[in-house]
């Protein structure tokens, strides 16, 4: 599949059903992307090509949607025992970042269950962002930095983790950018499911 350009409303539904249907299997073992043009027109792709395109849909290697998955809770406990984090809000965020999936790369280059950006590797001892033990110890590290960073304030610390702490630096709030905006919403939204 190269990209699929969806129109609006009833009519752009009923070609997403189709398109599953159609595309079958060979469909079924991509993630899926979506980006809104300048028109308004909804396009779906598995080959995310610039700014605007997010994770739609993750697909795991099996063929199976990942959307809650409970694989990675051991160590995901783990990594909250160590950096004095909830458990929920681990999940959560793993959730939101990557869908629970351990290969899952943003199109800024983000990798792995919590979407570790590359400069961040060697400060977090990451060898291998797609290890999930790895990628999970390291964004709870992270993470931990953020809050304590911003004196536990978990709005900031996350807005920090999606946007960079320099952005929230900048602001001396939750940056005024839509993604991050929704992030935070979506990380909080998540947390109260899993707590």
């Amino acid at each position: 599949m190269t990209h699929y350009r969806i129109i609006r409303g009833p009519a752009g539904r009923m070609l997403l059903a189709l398109l599953f249907v159609v595309a079958g299997p060979s469909f079924l073992n991509a993630d899926v992307y979506k980006h809104i043009d300048k028109d308004g027109v909804l396009h779906f792709t598995d080959r995310p090509g610039g700014d605007g395109f997010y994770l739609y849909l993750s697909v795991d290697e099996k063929g199976s949607t990942a959307y809650d998955r409970s694989d990675y809770d051991t160590w995901i406990q783990e990594a909250a025992g160590k950096y004095r984090i909830s458990f929920g809000l681990l999940k959560a965020l793993i959730k939101v970042e990557s869908n629970f999936n351990a290969r899952a790369v943003s199109p800024a280059g983000a990798k792995g269950l919590m979407q570790i950006m590359p400069h961040n590797f060697r400060a977090l001892d990451i060898r291998d962002p797609f290890d999930p033990y790895q990628n999970i110890m390291g964004g709870a590290r992270y993470l931990r930095e953020m809050l304590n960073r911003h004196n536990g304030n978990l709005q900031l610390a996350l807005a920090a983790y999606n946007a960079g702490p320099n952005a929230v630096a900048r602001y001396g709030r939750v940056p005024p950018y839509t993604e991050t905006m929704d992030y935070v919403r979506k990380v909080m939204k998540y947390y109260i499911v899993y707590k």
